[in-house]
């Protein structure tokens, strides 16, 4: 089992940045494909984006690109979201994730999840 600690979410004005970081408790996930989904109120949740476990392939939501970062520490096991030029669409839970295969994560199916993360955006 795979515990996941996020942090960094918050309130921030339109077109300021925030950066989430998240660890997992496990020497192990260094293997694993790692990102971030989040859901916004009234909506299904979301691939925000992922990155593969050398760190060498990444996947983008096509509203975050150009604008959020991904990438991950030399351990491996923490990652780091950085997202700028944030607007109110952006506003929702993001919960960091992880699992065994860059595929089925993309595809919405992680093997563990963390607790969420709350990121507002106000106009």
């Amino acid at each position: 089992q795979v515990q996941l600690v996020e942090s960094g979410g918050g309130l921030v004005q339109a077109g300021g940045s925030l950066r989430l970081s998240c660890t997992a408790s496990q020497a192990t996930a260094h293997t694993y494909a790692m990102g971030w989904f989040r859901q916004a109120p009234e909506k299904e949740r979301e691939v925000v984006t992922a990155i593969d476990w050398s760190g060498e392939t990444t996947y983008y939501e096509d509203s975050v690109k150009g604008r959020f970062t991904i990438t991950r520490d030399n351990a491996k096991t923490t990652v780091f979201l950085q997202m700028n030029s944030l607007s109110p669409e952006d506003t929702a839970i993001y919960y960091c994730a992880c699992g065994a295969t860059f595929g089925s994560f993309i595809r919405g199916k992680p093997d563990y999840w963390g607790q969420g993360t709350q990121v507002t955006v106000s106009s």
